[in-house]
């Protein structure tokens, strides 16, 4: 009788411990994993969600693959400057092999929570690393940290928007004072500018809250917008397009996503391959083959140009064939955003 009592308690406890197993936790956990990856995420938008697609392919295809090899953190900071902290001092506290960290704002905070862990750091989407303190001037790191930047083809961006307005003469651009890339990129666009008739009109946010209204006020002075890769502005895309729409005032955008939302045209990056590149940066820092520090960052040397024909036939605009013709992509309806 104690034996038969024995063996059932027995069989009890290796049954709750075969449901312990099975816990489904946060969803990122991946059987007995070799890596560790923390991925914290800026904000949650295409451009964002394409570069992190990419990025889990890019390792995947270096032989990492989450549910063999690797067991993913990943979290969001919903635009939060302050979250960012938070997630990336997570991250530190857990041990992870690796931070990557997706837009500037996270990058950043990764890197300065990281310094002292022993704990590399890929970033993507970081339009000017040098702007951002991640980088020297030459390229190289300041640390453990490396990446790809998502530096906007601002030349191109110019004449692809002169060619469909030829009679426009200001540009609007709304920006975050806050994030380094967008004062680095609206420099840019402003040394430019002159070579093409254009002036730029700028309006500085500090918050999401205030998109509505300078949005408003800066639509009363330009003939279109044209968009950075900033967060805070992206994230409010559809306010931005429903406003510019109701006064007939283009959108230009400054990646494929928002071109599918009804931006007219971009001149951009594939954000999938861009994330795909860092993965492959961030497999070569986790099999030991080369330290974060020895990798400058990298970019994607080719734009592609992407056009909206329904955004455009919506806003009584022509757009030529030999234009259309050269994109990569183009679309005849507008996304849900």
């Amino acid at each position: 009788m104690k034996k038969k009592m024995v063996t059932v308690l027995l069989s009890a406890v290796m049954a709750m411990g075969l449901l312990a197993g099975c816990g489904s936790g946060d969803g990122n956990s991946s059987g007995d994993a070799e890596y560790t990856i923390g991925i914290s995420q800026f904000a949650e938008h295409g451009s964002l969600d394409n570069c992190r697609e990419g990025f889990i392919e890019g390792l995947k295809e270096e032989g990492i693959e989450e549910g063999k090899n690797l067991k993913i953190e990943y979290k969001n900071a919903a635009a939060d400057q302050g979250t960012t902290k938070q997630i990336s001092d997570a991250f530190v506290s857990d041990k992870v092999d690796l931070i990557c960290g997706i837009a500037t704002p996270s990058a950043q905070s990764s890197f300065n929570s990281a310094l002292n862990a022993d704990i590399p750091v890929i970033y993507t989407a970081v339009t000017d690393p040098v702007a951002a303190k991640l980088a020297d001037e030459d390229g190289t790191p300041v640390g453990e940290v490396t990446g790809t930047s998502d530096e906007l083809p601002i030349k191109e961006q110019l004449e692809m928007i002169r060619q469909i307005l030829p009679d426009a003469k200001k540009i609007g651009i709304l920006y975050t004072t806050s994030e380094a890339n967008s004062v680095s990129a609206l420099e840019t666009y402003k040394e430019l500018a002159g070579d093409y008739d254009f002036e730029i009109v700028e309006k500085g946010v500090t918050q999401t809250a205030d998109i509505s209204l300078a949005t408003e006020e800066l639509l009363s002075e330009v003939d279109c917008l044209t968009n950075l890769t900033d967060n805070t502005v992206v994230n409010s895309l559809a306010t931005i397009l429903d406003k510019a729409n109701a006064q007939n005032i283009p959108v230009f955008g400054s990646e494929i996503e928002q071109v599918k939302l009804g931006c007219v045209a971009a001149e951009g990056l594939d954000y999938i391959e861009l994330g795909k590149q860092t993965g492959k940066m961030a497999a070569q820092v986790l099999k030991g083959e080369k330290k974060a520090s020895e990798m400058n960052y990298e970019t994607i040397s080719e734009p592609g140009l992407y056009v909206n024909t329904k955004a455009a036939e919506n806003l009584v605009i022509t757009l030529d064939e030999s234009l259309v013709s050269q994109a990569v992509e183009s679309f005849d309806e507008i996304s849900a955003s």
